[in-house]
């Protein structure tokens, strides 16, 4: 039986193949006969208690050019599909919460939705981390401006960053004594009307800022270390970062397995983790990448892997 596959994402057309996660997974579910339907979270609508959306059966080519096309188009309830993919990128803003209160009623009708709709919701990339203190930099979560000063003031070199971003963007680094440290406590909590988040600075962020891919709880035996650019503390591709791929090590394992138990509870069957030096520093549980990075560098094919866990999900 060809199994139906949905993915919602970001506009098809202006992904970078090469080197985009969502991509690798369609193709793997191309490799095996299945169907893969494109939806934006836009093409979603809830009739009564039905959640359905205006989907496009997509055909797909490995190329940096004309890499799909459209074989059919119809607006369709998404219970009529097997699995769903929830693959949209952040911001996580209200938009993003409504799409997976949708997303859950598919689920409540029988549709496989990855990751689960609740768990997105509940686990923030940034928050998430908070669950697993014994495996973390010291860090502090606030909108006051005195206990943030006071914290940097204790740890003297700190990374600030709020809570809802992604691709290292309005990330912070503050010394204390810094002549910008108010002005950055108060952009970042925006005078106290928003929360963020301080890590104590993690110097081996020199050799990279290491995403660790879970399936199923299981890591992927190699990371992808994001090296930052020279004068950056950032470590992230977005911002110009290197990646270099690397076996895990006897603390990263530690890690993984720390946080498996959870990702299996809640549902989140692909996640990646950002661990620096010894430390995890955030979850990623919306729309993880470096799948095509580790794939090259490798010889893997991780896509296949968490196909083989939906496949079994399936059937049972």
């Amino acid at each position: 039986m060809t199994i139906e596959l949905g993915v919602v994402m970001d506009p098809i057309e202006s992904i970078t193949v090469y080197k985009d996660s969502t991509f690798a997974m369609l193709l793997e579910a191309q490799s095996r006969g299945w169907h893969s339907w494109y939806m934006q979270p836009e093409d979603l609508f809830l009739l009564n208690d039905h959640c359905n959306a205006r989907m496009r059966r997509l055909n797909l080519i490995d190329r940096n050019q004309d890499w799909y096309s459209v074989a059919e188009e119809c607006i369709a309830p998404l219970d009529e599909l097997d699995v769903v993919l929830m693959r949209k990128d952040p911001p996580f803003d209200m938009e993003y919460v409504y799409s997976t209160y949708l997303l859950e009623r598919a689920e409540v009708r029988g549709t496989l939705v990855i990751n689960r709709p609740s768990s997105l919701r509940d686990c923030n990339e940034k928050l998430f981390t908070t669950w697993f203190p014994q495996c973390c930099p010291p860090q502090l979560v606030t909108r006051q401006h005195g206990l943030a000063a006071d914290f940097i003031e204790e740890h003297a070199d700190v990374i600030v960053k709020p809570l809802g971003g992604m691709g290292g963007a309005s990330i912070f680094r503050i010394r204390n004594q810094d002549p910008n440290l108010n002005v950055i406590i108060e952009t970042l909590t925006d005078h106290g009307r928003r929360y963020a988040m301080f890590q104590r600075f993690i110097p081996e962020i020199t050799a990279g800022d290491k995403r660790i891919l879970l399936i199923d709880g299981s890591p992927v035996p190699y990371a992808l270390a994001r090296i930052p650019k020279p004068g950056e503390t950032r470590g992230n591709l977005a911002t110009g970062g290197q990646g270099v791929g690397i076996p895990l090590s006897e603390r990263d394992l530690w890690i993984a397995s720390e946080v498996a138990p959870i990702l299996r509870e809640k549902g989140i069957l692909f996640a990646g983790l950002d661990v620096i030096g010894d430390y995890l520093t955030e979850i990623n549980v919306t729309s993880p990448t470096c799948i095509r990075e580790l794939d090259k560098q490798f010889d893997l094919n991780i896509a296949a892997g968490l196909m083989d866990v939906i496949q079994d999900r399936l059937k049972d």
